[in-house]
Protein backbone atom coordinates (compact mmCIF):
# COMPACT_ATOMS: atom_id res chain seq x y z
CA UNK A 1 0.00 0.00 0.00
CA UNK A 2 1.33 3.44 -1.41
CA UNK A 3 1.77 6.25 1.81
CA UNK A 4 0.55 9.67 0.29
CA UNK A 5 2.83 12.45 -0.40
CA UNK A 6 3.04 15.86 1.37
CA UNK A 7 4.09 19.58 1.21
CA UNK A 8 7.57 18.94 2.24
CA UNK A 9 6.95 20.66 5.91
CA UNK A 10 3.88 18.86 7.20
CA UNK A 11 3.94 16.31 10.08
CA UNK A 12 3.85 12.71 9.45
CA UNK A 13 3.78 11.12 13.11
CA UNK A 14 6.34 8.58 14.00
CA UNK A 15 5.01 5.96 15.94
CA UNK A 16 4.62 2.57 15.34
CA UNK A 17 0.69 2.67 13.92
CA UNK A 18 -0.79 -0.62 11.97
CA UNK A 19 0.01 -0.62 8.40
CA UNK A 20 -4.08 0.29 7.46
CA UNK A 21 -3.79 3.86 9.87
CA UNK A 22 -2.70 6.82 8.20
CA UNK A 23 -2.44 10.74 10.15
CA UNK A 24 -0.68 13.71 9.10
CA UNK A 25 -1.05 17.76 10.32
CA UNK A 26 -0.97 19.40 7.95
CA UNK A 27 1.11 23.45 7.85
CA UNK A 28 0.36 26.56 6.16
CA UNK A 29 2.31 25.18 3.05
CA UNK A 30 0.34 23.89 -0.29
CA UNK A 31 -2.76 26.16 -0.34
CA UNK A 32 -4.07 29.17 -1.86
CA UNK A 33 -4.78 31.53 0.66
CA UNK A 34 -3.45 34.87 0.86
CA UNK A 35 -2.12 36.50 4.19
CA UNK A 36 -2.65 36.36 7.07
CA UNK A 37 -3.89 32.94 5.73
CA UNK A 38 -0.95 32.01 3.94
CA UNK A 39 -0.75 29.70 2.45
CA UNK A 40 -3.21 26.36 3.36
CA UNK A 41 -5.75 27.70 5.50
CA UNK A 42 -8.49 25.06 6.56
CA UNK A 43 -10.83 27.09 8.58
CA UNK A 44 -13.89 28.55 7.79
CA UNK A 45 -14.67 30.59 10.47
CA UNK A 46 -11.15 32.82 10.13
CA UNK A 47 -12.56 36.05 7.94
CA UNK A 48 -10.50 33.83 5.29
CA UNK A 49 -12.02 34.06 1.50
CA UNK A 50 -14.74 30.71 1.56
CA UNK A 51 -13.13 29.79 -2.29
CA UNK A 52 -9.84 29.30 -1.18
CA UNK A 53 -10.94 27.73 2.08
CA UNK A 54 -12.73 25.32 -0.13
CA UNK A 55 -10.05 24.63 -2.26
CA UNK A 56 -7.43 23.92 0.50
CA UNK A 57 -10.30 21.94 1.75
CA UNK A 58 -10.25 19.50 -1.76
CA UNK A 59 -6.97 19.58 -1.80
CA UNK A 60 -6.61 17.92 1.47
CA UNK A 61 -8.98 15.39 0.61
CA UNK A 62 -7.35 14.58 -2.62
CA UNK A 63 -3.78 13.95 -0.59
CA UNK A 64 -5.28 11.93 2.03
CA UNK A 65 -7.30 10.09 -0.75
CA UNK A 66 -10.21 9.74 1.49
CA UNK A 67 -13.03 12.32 3.38
CA UNK A 68 -11.97 14.58 5.98
CA UNK A 69 -15.03 15.37 8.07
CA UNK A 70 -14.56 19.04 9.87
CA UNK A 71 -16.30 19.25 12.72
CA UNK A 72 -17.25 22.80 14.51
CA UNK A 73 -15.15 23.11 17.39
CA UNK A 74 -15.88 24.94 20.70
CA UNK A 75 -13.20 24.00 23.57
CA UNK A 76 -15.65 21.23 24.71
CA UNK A 77 -15.53 17.60 25.23
CA UNK A 78 -17.92 16.23 22.58
CA UNK A 79 -17.17 13.42 20.80
CA UNK A 80 -18.65 12.48 17.30
CA UNK A 81 -18.79 8.91 15.85
CA UNK A 82 -18.11 9.26 12.40
CA UNK A 83 -20.25 7.63 9.86
CA UNK A 84 -20.20 7.71 5.87
CA UNK A 85 -23.04 9.71 5.94
CA UNK A 86 -22.08 12.03 9.22
CA UNK A 87 -22.39 15.83 7.99
CA UNK A 88 -19.35 18.85 8.59
CA UNK A 89 -19.73 21.29 10.83
CA UNK A 90 -21.20 19.31 13.93
CA UNK A 91 -20.49 20.54 17.40
CA UNK A 92 -17.29 18.34 18.62
CA UNK A 93 -14.36 18.51 20.12
CA UNK A 94 -13.11 14.91 18.68
CA UNK A 95 -14.43 12.35 16.38
CA UNK A 96 -13.92 8.76 15.96
CA UNK A 97 -14.52 6.15 13.79
CA UNK A 98 -14.53 2.75 12.39
CA UNK A 99 -15.18 3.49 9.11
CA UNK A 100 -12.17 3.26 5.97
CA UNK A 101 -12.23 6.34 4.23
CA UNK A 102 -13.37 8.53 6.59
CA UNK A 103 -10.37 11.11 8.07
CA UNK A 104 -11.13 12.27 11.76
CA UNK A 105 -9.86 15.86 11.98
CA UNK A 106 -9.34 18.72 14.20
CA UNK A 107 -8.12 22.02 13.64
CA UNK A 108 -5.42 23.85 15.38
CA UNK A 109 -4.01 27.26 15.77
CA UNK A 110 -2.17 26.85 19.21
CA UNK A 111 -4.34 24.01 20.69
CA UNK A 112 -3.47 20.65 21.06
CA UNK A 113 -4.14 17.91 18.65
CA UNK A 114 -3.86 14.63 20.13
CA UNK A 115 -4.87 11.56 17.51
CA UNK A 116 -5.72 7.97 19.00
CA UNK A 117 -5.36 4.17 17.07
CA UNK A 118 -5.12 1.19 18.45
CA UNK A 119 -2.69 -1.43 17.88
CA UNK A 120 -5.48 -3.93 15.63
CA UNK A 121 -6.24 -0.47 13.57
CA UNK A 122 -10.04 -1.06 13.90
CA UNK A 123 -10.20 2.12 15.29
CA UNK A 124 -8.96 5.52 15.12
CA UNK A 125 -9.79 8.92 16.87
CA UNK A 126 -8.55 13.05 17.28
CA UNK A 127 -9.10 15.02 19.67
CA UNK A 128 -8.88 18.77 20.17
CA UNK A 129 -7.33 19.71 23.34
CA UNK A 130 -6.94 23.63 24.64
CA UNK A 131 -6.27 23.81 28.22
CA UNK A 132 -10.44 24.47 28.51
CA UNK A 133 -10.83 20.66 26.78
CA UNK A 134 -8.20 19.18 29.13
CA UNK A 135 -9.74 21.03 32.10
CA UNK A 136 -13.22 20.02 31.37
CA UNK A 137 -14.49 23.45 32.11
CA UNK A 138 -16.99 26.06 30.49
CA UNK A 139 -16.28 29.32 29.46
CA UNK A 140 -17.07 30.60 32.89
CA UNK A 141 -14.54 28.16 34.14
CA UNK A 142 -17.20 26.06 35.55
CA UNK A 143 -16.23 22.23 35.64
CA UNK A 144 -18.66 20.85 32.94
CA UNK A 145 -17.84 16.90 33.31
CA UNK A 146 -14.30 14.88 32.51
CA UNK A 147 -11.97 16.53 30.14
CA UNK A 148 -11.83 15.77 26.30
CA UNK A 149 -9.14 13.26 26.48
CA UNK A 150 -10.99 11.23 29.00
CA UNK A 151 -14.36 12.01 26.73
CA UNK A 152 -12.81 10.79 23.71
CA UNK A 153 -10.84 7.44 25.12
CA UNK A 154 -14.22 5.96 26.97
CA UNK A 155 -16.03 6.52 23.71
CA UNK A 156 -12.51 5.21 22.04
CA UNK A 157 -13.17 1.69 24.42
CA UNK A 158 -16.80 1.55 23.77
CA UNK A 159 -15.63 1.16 19.76
CA UNK A 160 -12.90 -0.93 20.17
CA UNK A 161 -14.99 -3.48 22.43
CA UNK A 162 -17.71 -3.07 19.58
CA UNK A 163 -14.91 -5.08 17.42
CA UNK A 164 -13.13 -6.75 19.89
CA UNK A 165 -16.24 -7.28 23.13
CA UNK A 166 -14.03 -9.36 25.19
CA UNK A 167 -11.40 -6.92 25.79
CA UNK A 168 -10.93 -4.86 29.24
CA UNK A 169 -11.10 -1.03 29.20
CA UNK A 170 -7.46 -1.56 30.52
CA UNK A 171 -6.49 -3.75 28.03
CA UNK A 172 -7.55 -1.25 25.08
CA UNK A 173 -5.53 1.49 27.17
CA UNK A 174 -2.55 -0.56 26.81
CA UNK A 175 -2.70 -0.88 22.85
CA UNK A 176 -3.76 2.08 22.44
CA UNK A 177 -1.49 4.85 20.69
CA UNK A 178 -1.50 8.88 21.41
CA UNK A 179 0.45 11.80 19.46
CA UNK A 180 0.44 14.67 20.40
CA UNK A 181 1.04 17.28 17.53
CA UNK A 182 2.26 20.97 17.60
CA UNK A 183 0.64 23.38 20.13
CA UNK A 184 1.50 26.64 22.16
CA UNK A 185 4.85 25.71 23.78
CA UNK A 186 5.65 26.00 27.33
CA UNK A 187 7.87 29.34 26.72
CA UNK A 188 4.82 31.33 25.10
CA UNK A 189 1.89 29.68 26.86
CA UNK A 190 1.10 32.39 29.49
CA UNK A 191 -1.95 32.19 31.85
CA UNK A 192 -3.38 33.39 34.87
CA UNK A 193 -3.21 31.52 38.71
CA UNK A 194 -7.20 31.06 38.19
CA UNK A 195 -5.90 28.70 35.56
CA UNK A 196 -3.32 26.90 37.18
CA UNK A 197 -5.42 26.46 40.28
CA UNK A 198 -8.40 24.52 38.03
CA UNK A 199 -5.90 21.89 36.83
CA UNK A 200 -4.75 21.60 40.42
CA UNK A 201 -7.79 20.83 42.07
CA UNK A 202 -8.15 18.04 39.06
CA UNK A 203 -4.80 16.40 39.52
CA UNK A 204 -2.26 17.70 42.27
CA UNK A 205 0.51 16.42 40.11
CA UNK A 206 -0.52 19.21 37.55
CA UNK A 207 1.90 21.81 39.40
CA UNK A 208 5.14 20.94 38.04
CA UNK A 209 3.11 21.81 34.53
CA UNK A 210 3.28 25.44 35.72
CA UNK A 211 6.16 27.78 36.29
CA UNK A 212 5.43 31.57 37.74
CA UNK A 213 6.87 34.01 35.46
CA UNK A 214 4.98 36.88 37.53
CA UNK A 215 3.18 37.30 41.04
CA UNK A 216 0.15 36.92 38.62
CA UNK A 217 1.41 35.14 36.12
CA UNK A 218 2.17 31.55 35.07
CA UNK A 219 4.12 29.83 31.90
CA UNK A 220 1.84 26.63 31.14
CA UNK A 221 3.45 23.16 29.38
CA UNK A 222 -0.21 22.04 27.56
CA UNK A 223 1.51 18.66 26.29
CA UNK A 224 2.91 17.79 29.82
CA UNK A 225 -0.84 18.33 31.32
CA UNK A 226 -2.11 16.27 28.11
CA UNK A 227 0.29 13.53 28.94
CA UNK A 228 -0.82 13.33 32.73
CA UNK A 229 -4.43 12.88 31.41
CA UNK A 230 -3.44 10.28 28.85
CA UNK A 231 -1.49 8.61 32.06
CA UNK A 232 -4.26 8.41 34.50
CA UNK A 233 -6.21 6.72 31.36
CA UNK A 234 -3.33 3.54 31.64
CA UNK A 235 -2.50 5.05 27.96
CA UNK A 236 1.28 4.81 27.81
CA UNK A 237 2.36 4.57 24.32
CA UNK A 238 2.47 8.25 23.95
CA UNK A 239 4.62 10.15 21.44
CA UNK A 240 5.12 13.52 19.56
CA UNK A 241 5.41 17.06 21.20
CA UNK A 242 7.96 16.54 23.81
CA UNK A 243 7.43 20.27 24.84
CA UNK A 244 10.78 21.40 22.39
CA UNK A 245 10.63 24.34 20.45
CA UNK A 246 10.13 22.64 17.57
CA UNK A 247 6.75 21.86 18.31
CA UNK A 248 5.84 25.38 19.71
CA UNK A 249 3.38 26.55 16.87
CA UNK A 250 3.80 30.47 17.79
CA UNK A 251 7.34 30.15 17.56
CA UNK A 252 8.07 28.32 14.61
CA UNK A 253 5.89 31.39 12.01
CA UNK A 254 7.18 30.15 8.80
CA UNK A 255 5.43 26.51 9.61
CA UNK A 256 2.39 26.80 11.72
CA UNK A 257 -0.33 29.38 12.25
CA UNK A 258 -0.71 30.83 15.58
CA UNK A 259 -3.81 32.16 16.68
CA UNK A 260 -2.22 34.13 19.91
CA UNK A 261 0.85 35.02 17.59
CA UNK A 262 -1.25 36.26 15.26
CA UNK A 263 -4.45 37.57 16.09
CA UNK A 264 -3.99 40.90 17.53
CA UNK A 265 -1.18 42.15 14.93
CA UNK A 266 -2.94 40.35 12.31
CA UNK A 267 -6.60 40.69 12.81
CA UNK A 268 -6.55 36.84 12.63
CA UNK A 269 -4.99 33.42 12.16
CA UNK A 270 -5.29 30.78 9.80
CA UNK A 271 -5.83 27.10 11.27
CA UNK A 272 -4.21 23.50 10.35
CA UNK A 273 -5.37 20.74 10.47
CA UNK A 274 -4.42 16.86 12.16
CA UNK A 275 -5.79 13.91 10.42
CA UNK A 276 -6.37 10.12 10.78
CA UNK A 277 -7.71 7.70 8.90
CA UNK A 278 -8.10 4.05 8.03
CA UNK A 279 -6.84 2.36 4.42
Amino acid sequence: MTAPVFPADWLVPDWPAPPGVRAVLSSRAGGVSLAPFDSFNLGEHVRDDPLAVAENRARLAALIACRAVFLQQVHGAAVLTLEPHTPDGLVADASLTQHLGLACVVMVADCLPVLFCHRAGTVVAAAHAGWRGLAGVDAAGVTAGPGVLAACFAAFVRAVQDVEPLLTRAEVARATLAWLGPCIGPQAFEVGPEVRQIFLERRPQAQACFVRRAADKYLADLPALARLDLQSLGITQVFGNDASAPWCTVTQTSRFFSHRRDAAQLGSSGRMAACIWRV
